[in-house]
């Protein structure tokens, strides 16, 4: 199982702080660097300094950082039109040498909407924003250099696009869909996505997930094989109980009774998690990270749990 740091800059961080994190998680030798994509802090926090965008902030990264990969667990359609983002991501993945992935999704969190003045349709509406969107991102970067490219949609329409410029990686970046959704969500994942992601669920409900999409793929002839499976959850790990506490102490974590959206425990104890989690068909973790000034705790994932489970 790889693993990936997964960060929530939206509850409270600077650029300088994300770059602490990132040069930390390649000097570890995790995977990747991920970060949501979220314009406003959830919870009790004031977010203080402020969101920072999320595509600028990986583009920043893609110039001080050497390996790892660099994307978000997702983005909202809401945010940003496909063409702009297609046009961003590309820019991103040549900046760093072809290490961007887009993770994309219908988005969730209202009040962030109505806090910057950005339109949330309901459930359906988004969802058809997430079809669109994908067809277009991946209809343009696919699009060979030199012809051009047209879409009319409910919601989009491009007309003679050069469809430049073009992603290092081909046929382009890892489009990642994830959620719980019945249909929908497997019917894309199926259509677009290299990556599928069950995040914050039980060993169970991550199962069922998978199951959804690989029978969404066998419904339209592509092997399930070829669709890559993760997880993510909220992890806190510490050297002994009393460490374990603290440490979920600092993001308001309850130890003795975390809920299926935490891992929480000593090395050994999630390197178990990891396993189950490992058989129920995840090959990529999202270790999600809140507490981002404690680069002492990237240590310890690194030098415990990443061995047993790599």
């Amino acid at each position: 199982m790889l693993l990936r740091i997964f960060t929530e800059p939206q509850q409270g961080a600077s650029y300088d702080d994300l770059l602490a994190v990132a040069r930390k998680t390649e000097e570890c030798g995790f995977d990747a660097f991920f970060r949501s994509d979220h314009y406003l802090a959830m919870g009790d926090g004031d977010g203080l300094p402020g969101p920072t965008d999320a595509w600028i902030t990986l583009a920043g990264l893609a110039r001080e950082t050497q390996r790892i990969k660099l994307g978000t667990l997702v983005s909202p359609v809401t945010f940003r039109h496909p063409g702009v983002l297609a046009i961003t991501v590309a820019q991103v993945d040549q900046m760093s040498g072809g290490r961007a992935e887009l993770g994309l999704g219908a988005g969730w969190f209202e009040s962030e909407h109505a806090a910057y003045g950005l339109d949330f349709p309901d459930t359906p509406g988004r969802f058809d924003l997430l079809s669109e969107q994908l067809e277009v991102i991946t209809g343009l970067w696919d699009t060979p250099v030199g012809e051009k490219y047209d879409f009319d949609g409910k919601h989009y329409q491009l007309k003679d696009s050069p469809a430049l410029p073009k992603p290092v990686q081909q046929p382009h970046p890892p489009i990642i869909v994830g959620g719980g959704g019945k249909k929908r969500t497997p019917e894309l994942t199926a259509k677009y996505a290299a990556e599928f992601n069950a995040g914050f669920s039980s060993v169970e409900e991550t199962a069922t997930r998978f199951t959804r999409v690989r029978e969404a793929c066998e419904a339209i002839g592509r092997d399930p094989e070829t669709l890559v499976l993760s997880t993510a959850h909220t992890v806190v790990v510490g050297k002994d109980d009393a460490e374990v506490k603290r440490r979920a102490a600092v993001i308001g974590r309850d130890p003795q009774n975390p809920g299926d959206g935490s891992i929480v425990g000593t090395p050994a104890e999630v390197v178990d998690h990891l396993g189950r989690l490992a058989a129920a068909g995840s090959s990529r973790q999202y270790v999600q990270i809140l507490d981002l000034a404690d680069l002492d705790h990237l240590d310890l994932i690194a030098t415990e749990v990443l061995p047993q489970v790599s």
